[in-house]
């Protein structure tokens, strides 16, 4: 089981506050730096403002140098596809290919409202072609042109450069939806990701995913199974209640629904998901100045998955 640390800047953090988690999580072997891709904060100022997804991982690819890097998830009615692939491209490259590429539809319209986003009512068929967009740029020989005439985009003879260090960047897919999701990541993914979900929801969602790979001829295998869950883990009854309290959120809540409690208690639930399958989870970590929280769970929770 790998572990992973999933940042939500939005909610209130600086270029350096993200470097210090980042540079921590390279320093406590932990195995990838993620972060959301919003622009507005989901309750509270989110002070000093927000950051850009993939300025940031930029940064980070020059003052990083083993950790992969990407987002959870970029929205696919922020960026033009083509627009997209070139800024994927060029951050792989400047992280000597430690790049991955977490799309989504896209949702939270208070963001594209505050910022002159436009918000379409139809966003799934718009994330599908980005989807053929992006993959389609990269998988275009150096010298050949890529060319698509879709609903939404059209692309005429593309150059398709520039290319990425990585043959192809590994692109994340995820969600709950029961049909369309899951025919997406048998598509398109190299993983697919369950956001904040149970045992029995990621089950489920886990069998319809390798189920759909089946039916576009892949192996269910060939897809990485992951969650993405809120951490909160303390030695004592003590430190989980401060750093819950720190968060908003309290203690049975957050061992309900993330994963919180002592590093047994943790490692223990970690377990219950690679049962399921999953053998990658993203621990959102949403107080960025507790780096101590990060050195617990690496020396009490990270080793004993190893």
């Amino acid at each position: 089981m790998e572990l992973r640390i999933f940042t939500e800047p939005q909610q209130g953090a600086s270029y350096d506050q993200l470097l210090a988690v980042a540079r921590a999580t390279e320093d406590l072997e932990f195995g990838a730096f993620f972060r959301s891709d919003h622009y507005l904060a989901m309750g509270g100022d989110g002070l000093p403002g927000p950051t850009d997804a993939w300025i940031t991982l930029a940064g980070l690819a020059r003052e990083t140098s083993r950790i992969r890097l990407g987002t959870l998830m970029t929205a696919a009615t922020f960026r033009l596809p083509g627009v997209l692939a070139i800024q994927v491209a060029q951050v792989d490259a400047m992280s000597g290919g430690r790049v991955e590429l977490g799309l989504g539809a896209g949702w939270f319209e208070a963001e594209h409202t505050a910022y002159g986003i436009p918000f379409p009512k139809e966003k799934f068929p718009r994330l599908e072609e980005q989807l053929e967009i992006v993959t389609g740029l990269w998988a275009t020989p150096v010298g050949e042109t890529f060319s698509h005439s879709g609903e939404h985009y059209t692309l005429t003879d593309s150059p398709a450069l520039p290319k990425p260090a990585q043959a192809k960047p590994p692109v994340l897919i995820g969600g709950l939806g029961a049909t369309r999701t899951p025919r997406l990541a048998a598509r398109f993914a190299d993983e697919f990701n369950l956001p904040f979900a149970s045992l029995e929801t990621s089950a489920e969602q886990f069998r319809r995913v390798r189920e759909a790979a089946g039916k576009e001829g892949r192996s269910p295998d060939d897809l990485i199974y992951s969650n993405a869950l809120v951490a909160c883990v303390g030695r004592d009854e003590a430190e989980i209640a401060r750093r819950a309290e720190a968060i908003g959120r309290g203690p049975a809540e957050l061992r309900e629904n993330g994963l919180a409690g002592t590093p047994d208690e943790v490692v223990e639930k970690i377990g219950r998901y690679a049962e399921l399958g999953a053998s990658r989870v993203y621990l959102q970590i949403l107080d960025l100045s507790d780096l101590d929280h990060l050195e617990l769970i690496s020396s009490r929770v990270r080793t004993q998955l190893s």
